[in-house]
């Protein structure tokens, strides 16, 4: 089991997930982290990546719609998680990320969000 403190922090409070979530940020930070985990089976901090870009906003506001909904936060996160597995990268994603046509869109924008992370750190 991953003890939460241990969890990568946001490196975008203003944007990405964290920001869009403002008053449900704290608590939600590590719920999704861990349920996108779980989901994707990639790395925290690809996850982190995933979550600070523009897909985490776009994940957040689907998260919102949960909320929305008078789910929980977990239930909304864990939603949100099985929809963007559901959903598959098509045609035009794959030309444009170079990703597999077909393949599970959340674990598609962590892998990618995670090689954009590395390519920033070189």
């Amino acid at each position: 089991m991953i003890d939460t403190d241990d969890l990568p922090r946001t490196r975008n409070e203003g944007w990405g997930f964290y920001g869009t979530m403002k008053d449900h940020a704290v608590a939600a930070w590590p719920l999704a982290m861990l349920a996108i985990r779980q989901a994707t089976e990639e790395s925290l901090e690809d996850v982190r990546a995933f979550l600070d870009s523009r897909w985490g906003r776009h994940f957040a506001d689907e998260v919102h719609n949960g909320l929305h909904r008078g789910e929980s936060l977990q239930e909304a996160i864990d939603g949100a998680c099985r929809r963007w597995m559901e959903w598959k990268v098509g045609s035009r994603q794959a030309a444009q990320y170079g990703l597999p046509k077909g393949m599970a869109y959340l674990l598609a924008m962590v892998v990618h969000e995670g090689i954009q992370a590395d390519l920033e750190e070189r």
